[in-house]
């Protein structure tokens, strides 16, 4: 396989032209025996999806995940969003519930958060695979590169973006973000930690005041 095959944007050519050959081959050389060997998520072919969905030159506003959902037909490679006719996994819930008290949004059946991505909410994981019920499984093999790149790319833009970091180890990236854009954090959704500042950090508000004020159009978040 080759790593970027599947993804059809400007990220493809930034991707490839920055990120060491050694580190894309031994992505590649791994997730070629665990997709063979093992049940992976997402497929091979979504992966990306978050790239394919925000490009680049649209991305205004980053909510970084850790890795996808680990159960079977959750993950279609958007972080913290779940397919149509999927149940809502406790964080999600707790995300649309924060929507709901923030903006006033009607709470949607579907947790399918591809609305967001068209707009230019990129919703990238850091690791962008997982094995079947093995959460962190495939930390260390690269991923954390990538998405390194992906925001080295990023600090780079003119327009300033909103960055979205729930818990620590989204935030552990702040230091490699650009003092220009805007950097929201809260505890992770989780319900281990979303009464301890998660709620009512209105981050959807405070995202869209960023982009208004930089006249910037502002993110529909509402999903119904």
């Amino acid at each position: 396989m080759e790593l970027f095959h599947t993804i059809e944007t400007d990220w493809k050519d930034i991707l490839s032209s920055r990120l060491e050959k050694e580190t894309i081959k031994k992505i590649t050389d791994f997730l070629e025996k665990r997709y063979d060997e093992a049940i992976v998520y997402p497929p091979q072919q979504e992966i990306f999806q978050a790239l394919n969905l925000t490009c680049y030159a649209d991305t205004k506003v980053v909510i970084l995940g850790q890795d996808p959902y680990h159960g079977p037909g959750q993950s279609h490679g958007l972080a913290f969003s779940v397919r149509d006719g999927v149940k809502l996994p406790p964080s999600l819930k707790n995300i649309l519930k924060e929507l709901q008290n923030d903006l006033g949004c009607e709470l949607p059946v579907s947790g399918n958060l591809t609305h967001w991505a068209k707009q230019g909410v990129l919703m990238l994981n850091t690791i962008l695979t997982v094995e079947e019920k093995s959460p962190g499984v495939h930390k260390n093999i690269g991923w954390e590169q990538v998405t390194d790149t992906v925001i080295d790319a990023l600090n780079e833009k003119n327009q300033p973006i909103v960055y979205i970091l729930w818990g620590k180890p989204a935030q552990s990236k702040i230091k490699r973000i650009n003092p220009k854009h805007k950097i929201l954090t809260a505890p992770h959704p989780s319900p281990l930690s979303s009464y301890r500042g998660f709620f009512g950090s209105k981050p959807f508000s405070q995202a869209n005041a960023f982009l208004e004020s930089h006249q910037l159009l502002s993110i529909d978040w509402c999903l119904v």
